[in-house]
């Protein structure tokens, strides 16, 4: 038997245990807000880890371990402001949006919770929301897809057409059937997959090597000779830039909806621990693999000629070296688990979206639940067709538009959500302005200034925050309703804190 076949079998019967999960929980969704949020029931530990699952893409197995390989431990400040951005996410915006949201006219999306925290009577910052989310979220499916297919084609030599198709149909089949509770229960057990393998893969590199640690260094300093510096050859603006990514989570849809699905704000401080513990073990794996992997591969380099030349299948090729071939399907699992947890769950952020703040909001304000249910089913298809169509082509230039959605959505809703969480004074105005101006300015500056080295979510962020804060203060304060229903929320927060402080005593 080939070395592939049990890798096979495995992906096979992993495709199969997903779907399944998405039929059992297609029984417990009996309405849109089930289908959508999961009807605000998650715990702590399914939020945490379906949040992670979700923000951790194929980028975590492949394109970190890569750069690490590449160029040694400078390529970690990415992974270190991720999980200070991450952990700032889970304290100042968690908890506040899942009771903000719920007073905001139990609003199920974002561009739901704008609405009502601006008092949007004429709908157009649901819409421009709305745009912003599709655009992005179109682009960011046909990246997973395009990883997906990719993933297939390497393991297996099939055709990239076929692998998209098959790939597409797995995580379509259990989204489309279940909604938000089988993409939250299929994120948990594929965060424990992500894990599992990211844990193991450096460790048993690290013991195939030999003499270990001193082994390790040596080698390292042969192969790269400033790999074991954080700092490198890199300028105090790229550091900056590659940590600025962390200032991504608070704008990310996939992300927030998690906090908007928990059970109670009380779930969330347990959550927050749960998730940032696997994000940091996952984030050090990953970091792990890639630089263990240049000892061993300098050591061994007969095996090392495929990583020299892509270096994103560092992972991939430690695994199929050293593990039996069965654990290693297991382990190789582990990537399209990324892959799919974040796709699925940008796809039914999509489908709400169209359904929620389109469908619904501008066409069809009386529809039942039932029809919203179904409308959104269609609307997962609607929006995997498209992203099939965009990841046909893998070398299309609109994929080239990935590597800027994750500061598209930083700029345009980072500071619209922390300022509408802490400022009763923010307008309509300024928000609408704000999210305009984070959008164009990334795209401006990735387009126009890309040379001068610095990630275009820092000046996107900063001037759309300045834009909030000025247009804001020289229009009309919001109306009494408005700041009522802010009021609320923030005295909602303030007792469920209090409650937490009391019971720890």
């Amino acid at each position: 038997m080939s070395q592939l076949n049990p890798t096979l079998v495995t992906f096979m019967f992993y495709i199969v245990a997903m779907i399944g999960i998405g039929l059992y929980a297609y029984k417990a969704t009996t309405n849109f807000d089930d289908y959508i949020l999961g009807g605000r029931s998650l715990g702590s530990v399914v939020t945490a880890l379906s949040a992670g699952a979700s923000d951790m893409s194929g980028w975590l197995l492949m394109g970190l371990p890569g750069a690490i390989y590449l160029s040694g431990l400078s390529e970690a400040w990415i992974a270190i402001g991720l999980v200070i951005g991450a952990w700032l996410n889970w304290l100042l915006v968690a908890g506040r949006l899942r009771t903000h949201t719920e007073v905001q006219n139990n609003a199920l999306t974002l561009p739901d919770y704008f609405t009502s925290r601006f008092g949007d009577t004429k709908k157009v910052l649901r819409l421009i929301s709305a745009v912003v989310i599709l655009i992005f979220f179109a682009i960011y499916c046909a990246s997973g897809m395009v990883a997906g297919a990719r993933l297939f084609e390497s393991l297996f030599g099939w055709d990239y057409t076929t692998a998209l198709w098959i790939g597409a149909i797995a995580t379509i089949s259990y989204v489309c059937i279940g909604g938000f509770l089988a993409i939250s229960w299929t994120d948990t057990f594929q965060a424990g997959l992500m894990i599992f393998a990211l844990l193991l893969a450096p460790i048993v590199t690290y013991l195939a090597i030999g003499d270990h640690a001193q082994s390790v260094t040596v080698l390292i300093e042969n192969a790269r000779p400033h790999a074991n510096s954080l700092i490198g050859d890199l300028s105090v603006v790229a550091i900056l830039s590659s940590m600025a990514w962390g200032l991504g989570y608070f704008g990310q849809p996939h992300i927030l909806v998690r906090f908007m699905a928990a059970d109670s704000v009380k779930v969330i401080p347990a959550a927050r621990r749960i998730g940032m513990t696997w994000m940091i073990l996952c984030l050090g794996g990953a970091v792990a693999v890639g630089y263990i992997g240049i000892a061993y591969f300098h050591a061994n380099p007969a095996l090392g000629a495929l990583v020299d030349a892509n270096p994103e299948i560092v992972f991939m090729e430690v695994t199929k070296v050293l593990f039996n071939p069965w654990i290693a399907g297991i382990i190789l699992a582990a990537i399209l688990a990324a892959v799919m947890s974040t796709l699925s769950c940008q796809l039914l952020v999509c489908s709400t979206t169209l359904t929620e703040d389109l469908y619904k909001g501008f066409f069809r304000k009386n529809a039942s639940q039932n029809e919203l249910v179904w409308v959104g089913r269609l609307m997962v298809i609607l929006i995997a067709i498209i992203a099939i169509c965009l990841g046909m082509n893998p070398e299309s230039k609109v994929l080239g538009l990935v590597a800027y959605a994750w500061a598209g959505f930083g700029a345009a809703f980072g500071p619209l959500i922390l300022l509408s969480l802490f400022w009763k004074r923010m307008t309509l105005n300024g928000a609408i302005v704000g999210m305009i101006v984070g959008a164009v300015t990334v795209i401006a500056w990735k387009t126009y200034f890309a040379d001068t080295g610095l990630y275009e979510i820092v000046p996107g962020f900063i001037l759309s925050t300045i834009s909030i804060v000025v247009v804001s203060l020289l229009g009309k304060a919001p109306s009494k309703e408005v700041e009522e229903r802010f009021e609320r929320a923030e005295t909602l927060y303030a007792q469920a804190m209090e409650e937490m402080k009391h019971d720890k005593k």
